[in-house]
């Protein structure tokens, strides 16, 4: 009999260190996946406030900015407000801050809503309009400013 050795195969292994770069990898993914389900959504305003809503904005330093024209803002205007007209608003932006909360209001709230929109798709993220427009705020009683 003729002596025979076996040959032994040996399986190849995973290194140590591609499993030390896919732990890493797992850990990266998950943290990225839990950074943005962590987001503030209290950040992010709705779409349209009510006058009450916007006083309290307001009132937490928001950024109130009117889209009516000079001979409307004249009449009456929230004090505070910053006027630049909705057909100036596109090459504005830059007059609007995009760290606070911006609040666009206008006479009766269609064109805040206009004035919202061109923001959002310039990029702003934390920017509402205001229902019933500055003749809702005056209705409700609150401050409003003449002239200037």
């Amino acid at each position: 009999m003729k002596n025979r050795k076996k040959k032994t195969l040996s399986k190849p292994s995973f290194p140590v260190w591609g499993w030390v770069i896919l732990g890493v990898a797992l850990v990266a993914i998950i943290a990225v996946v839990l950074l943005k389900t962590a987001e503030p959504t209290a950040a992010s305003l709705p779409a349209e406030v009510s006058v009450a809503e916007a006083s309290q904005l307001r009132d937490q330093n928001a950024f109130i900015l009117d889209v009516r024209e000079p001979s409307e803002w004249t009449q009456f205007h929230i004090p505070g407000a910053n006027l630049i007209p909705l057909g100036q608003l596109p090459n504005r932006l830059s007059e609007v801050p995009k760290d606070r909360q911006v609040v666009v209001v206008c006479r009766t709230g269609h064109r805040s809503a206009q004035g919202r929109d061109i923001l959002k798709q310039a990029g702003f993220t934390n920017v509402t309009s205001m229902a019933g427009g500055v003749t809702a705020w005056q209705a409700q009683g609150l401050a409003i400013a003449t002239g200037q």
